[in-house]
């Protein structure tokens, strides 16, 4: 009877829904693997998209809740004044306004009812799970809801919002170029540079492992077309990097200039009116409201900003700042992805990037035709270069108020099948994206753009060159090695601190009380394996001198390491190490921990390596380190005539629920720098599925 109800409500729910011609949930089949992967099959896409939301909910209901409780403006209600903060940042942007404005007018069509599923599949779970619903109010979702979900994502990628930060946090005067130690990998090698004629791409992205922008694993398979398996994060209604039967891409991010700060002239007897031009115009004033949490009750609580031409406007003690970005300028980014993840060919595929809804993100693409291509991608207005649009901008002149108007994509920089066979990033520079002949060429127009220029390189990208020099072709275990080389380049650099070679070079006679801990270093093999015995010395090292910079507001684009702050870095690395460990040289995997719940590994891994791993304390007291970013979801294919393979692993499991299983499932393997063997093959992933059910099925209590 309890079944017999839920079918009714669910046949309730499709009928209201502005998905059309009755969806039938029983058409969904969810095929769990012995990892819990989910393969998502229907005969259509739209419920590929209702399944997709299902087991988003299934894996990791808290994450996607947070996520749009964010977007809503309700995260102070779920998580108090952290969540506040998020709230405010977020309609401070105006990004759910965009969304909203927006969506009748661009979100039509197929992709509509594909994006609307979704959402019903969310609501649907919701409705039939409310002791797993964090918040009443949060539902039912709206498409415009999603959508204001990838325009932050957005933001996140292109680092547009790190400017609206340092206005709110009184910064933004002396590092408006500052950075955060984020990355990725990714490279492709044609046939004619692997040993067994195959296309090689590897996806790598490197990003939180938990939260928000963690990655979900998933297969995606409908009878229209689309067979496809890769990463997607909470929210996300396709997969964002991954492989289907032709083609597969993978995205960095690329740290050019996607938004611009404006200091206002203020008039100086009339309040709140700013020159513009040869006019005085007056401050448009927008209050937020939103709720916080505090204890069993909710407290109401603004904040007022302010609007000019230049869009959001901020008084601080610095001036008044406005903040103007092009992410909400198109919609279209899921859509494009959409467009992405079903395209078959090279041409369709950049006819998808053509859309120019995601408005950063580089892109390593490989398919089954042998074409490699590499493209910075990047929708950048069309500035007046007489401006030095990497510092705080005059507000007080139309020179400066770009329109919509973008730089064309054939300008972007990219390399398409170079001679050399291979393409690559590693969130360095993009006129190093191959071999030095075949390279795109840096031109004026980057001033416009605000690239990495020609020779800014870190740790990751070095190495990468240096492991090119050692390989005239490629076998598909030298590509293994490659991806998950752990060592340091000879020349140590990185975008925020060009010198760091300097660190490895100290001589130990001119600081005694350092001298053993110097010798170390300048001894050691630069490798960061688990059992490594000196790679604990100098991560500790770079945290400590590199907080010590961010501190000193030094942590900026092209900027360098002194003397001082090497000596100071290693002081209190062998202060740590002797403290908690006794001994100046422990194996990393001591120090540094893959955990969850129950499960402690030792990992390896180190900053801005190849194989990147980047750790905390948990708390301050703690003598271990946390693995929380880097290495995540990994995936490794080939193209060849004979079909796709695919190699995956993720860095935890499948689901986020502490308890689950497939929690912790893949931990080991994740540790081990082993993979696991998946496919496209829809019989094949039936006929060793661990369990297949459908949405409509509720398990009897």
């Amino acid at each position: 009877m309890r079944t017999l109800f839920y079918f009714f409500f669910l046949t309730l729910l499709i009928s209201c829904s502005s998905t059309p011609e009755g969806k039938e949930l029983s058409n969904i089949k969810i095929a769990r693997d012995v990892y819990g992967v989910p393969h998502i099959m229907a005969k259509t896409d739209v419920e590929v998209a209702y399944g997709l939301a299902w087991t988003q909910c299934e894996d990791d209901f808290v994450t996607l809740q947070e996520l749009m409780a964010a977007c809503k403006g309700m995260l102070g209600e779920i998580k108090g004044k952290d969540g506040l903060v998020a709230d405010f940042g977020i309609k401070f942007m105006g990004l759910k306004e965009i969304a909203e404005k927006k969506y009748d007018t661009d979100v039509t069509g197929d992709f509509k009812k594909y994006l609307e599923s979704f959402v019903d599949g969310v609501n649907a779970y919701a409705t039939l799970h409310p002791e797993k619903v964090l918040l009443d109010d949060l539902f039912p979702l709206t498409g415009a809801d999603i959508i204001t979900g990838y325009l932050l994502g957005n933001l996140e990628v292109s680092h547009a919002g790190d400017d609206l930060k340092k206005i709110l946090g009184g910064t933004i005067i002396k590092d408006l170029k500052s950075d955060v130690p984020k990355g990725s990998n990714a490279f492709a090698f044609s046939k004619n540079k692997t040993t067994d004629g195959k296309t090689y791409l590897a996806v790598n992205s490197h990003q939180p492992l938990e939260g928000w922008y963690s990655w979900y694993e998933a297969h995606l398979i409908s009878e229209e077309g689309m067979n496809i398996l890769g990463g997607t994060f909470a929210g996300g209604i396709c997969i964002f990097h991954g492989a289907n039967e032709n083609l597969g891409w993978a995205h960095t991010v690329n740290h050019a200039d996607f938004s611009d700060v404006y200091q206002l002239e203020m008039h100086p007897e009339k309040d709140d009116f700013y020159k513009f031009d040869e006019e005085w115009i007056g401050l448009k004033e927008k209050t937020y409201w939103s709720w916080l949490k505090f204890g069993p009750i909710k407290v109401p609580i603004s904040k007022t900003i302010y609007e000019s031409k230049y869009g959001p406007t901020f008084k601080t003690d610095d001036g008044v700042f406005a903040w103007r970005f092009v992410v909400g300028k198109s919609i279209k980014m899921a859509e494009q992805w959409f467009k992405m993840n079903k395209a078959s060919n090279f041409k369709e595929f950049k006819e998808a990037l053509e859309m120019r809804g995601i408005a950063a993100l580089n892109i390593v693409y490989a398919d089954k035709e042998d074409n490699i291509y590499y493209v910075s991608n990047g929708s950048f207005p069309v500035r007046d270069p007489a401006y030095d649009w990497s510092k705080v901008l005059p507000g007080n002149t139309s020179k400066t108020l770009w329109d919509n108007t973008l730089v064309p994509f054939d300008s972007l920089p990219q390399v398409l099948n170079p001679s050399s066979g291979w393409v690559f990033n590693t969130n360095n520079t993009p006129f190093s994206a191959t071999d030095s002949i075949n390279n795109f060429k840096e031109t004026p127009l980057n001033k416009q753009m605000g690239y990495q220029i020609t020779g800014m390189e870190n740790n990751r990208s070095s190495r990468f060159l240096e492991l090119m020099q050692e390989y005239d072709s490629i076998s598909y275990d030298d590509f293994k090695t490659i991806k998950y080389d752990n060592q340091y380049p000879n020349k140590m650099m990185t975008r925020t601190a060009l010198n760091l070679e300097d660190l490895m070079n100290l001589n130990p006679s001119d600081y005694p009380d350092i001298a053993d801990a110097i010798l170390l270093l300048n001894t050691w093999d630069r490798k960061t394996d688990k059992t490594n015995k000196t790679a604990a010395l100098y991560i500790l090292t770079w945290m400590h001198l590199n907080e010590k910079r961010k501190q000193e507001g030094r942590d900026v684009r092209r900027g360098s390491v002194t003397l001082e702050d090497c000596v100071f870095g290693i002081t209190k690395a062998k202060e740590e190490l002797l403290k908690n460990y006794g001994s100046l040289q422990i194996e990393l995997g001591e120090l540094q921990r893959h955990t969850r719940g129950d499960v402690n590994l030792p990992i390896g891994g180190a900053p801005d390596i190849l194989a990147a791993i980047y750790s905390k304390k948990v708390n301050e007291t703690d003598k271990t380190y946390r693995a929380f970013a880097g290495e995540s979801h990994i995936e490794l294919i080939r193209f060849s005539d004979k079909g796709t393979e695919i190699e995956t692993i993720n860095s935890y499991g499948s689901n986020a629920n502490i308890g689950d299983k497939h929690a912790t499932s893949q931990m080991e393997d994740f540790t081990n720098y082993k993979l696991k063997k998946m496919t496209l093959n829809k019989a094949e992933v039936l006929k060793n599925a661990v369990k297949i059910y459908s949405p409509m099925q509720v398990f009897e209590e």
